[in-house]
């Protein structure tokens, strides 16, 4: 279980806190929502969350574990929105090794079916798939981490309602396995899906019912 207690961030340049006094716990097997607009620091968060960033106040727990930003690293797995921005290798293959040099063929296929990715090509180059199929395979890199916690920072975004559906049934099946963390500005989406649910809004979380999310509608201005 992880624990965000008391976590209140401020960029350097900013006159106020991003985020002020937020506190959320995460369980596998109860997928988890933080809806929001497009820069209430619904990212940030999990940037936070993640280790890649530090609170200025707060704590983030594991288990009861307070952790620093390496520990958080090692614990979470982060995909972030536009993940074709983050591959660094020139085919599938070479993603999906990276950092796993002892990865066999065989198991890069397997990760790859467990994201729905059978089948794939392993000399297919990244920057020639599919937006879902992207989101797949960064999902895919991630899970060869075996993390505790998953991050998904707005993975329906900019996909077709048959993609979506796609993503959100897997997402409910990884999420039997480990504790996850979606935040997006399309709230309504996730309703079938979502455990727990809370709406950032000036730097706060307000916790909601499942069925709320069904009549959100945020703003998707970016």
């Amino acid at each position: 279980m992880l624990e965000v207690v008391g976590l209140q961030y401020q960029p350097s340049t900013a006159a106020q806190p991003l985020l002020s006094v937020i506190d959320l716990r995460l369980t596998a097997g109860r997928p988890a929502l933080v809806a929001g607009r497009s820069g209430s620091g619904k990212t940030t968060l999990l940037e936070l969350i993640g280790g890649l960033a530090e609170a200025n106040r707060g704590q983030i727990l594991w288990n009861g574990q307070p952790l620093n930003g390496r520990q958080r690293r090692w614990l979470c797995g982060l995909v972030f929105q536009f993940p074709e921005r983050h591959f660094l290798g020139l085919t599938v293959g070479q993603e999906l090794k990276l950092g796993q040099r002892r990865l066999g063929n065989a198991e890069a296929e397997a990760v790859l079916a467990r994201v729905g990715l059978q089948g794939l090509s392993l000399q297919q180059a990244p920057e020639k798939l599919s937006g879902g199929q992207q989101r797949r395979l960064a999902l895919a890199v991630q899970l060869l981490r075996d993390p505790k916690l998953l991050l998904l920072d707005e993975p329906t975004a900019g996909l077709d309602w048959a993609m979506r559906t796609e993503i959100l049934a897997l997402l409910a099946d990884l999420a039997r396995e480990r504790a996850l963390l979606v935040v997006t500005h399309e709230a309504e989406l996730f309703a079938p899906i979502a455990g727990d649910c809370w709406r950032l809004e000036q730097g706060r979380l307000e916790q909601l019912q499942p069925t709320a999310l069904r009549s959100m509608q945020l703003s998707k201005r970016t």
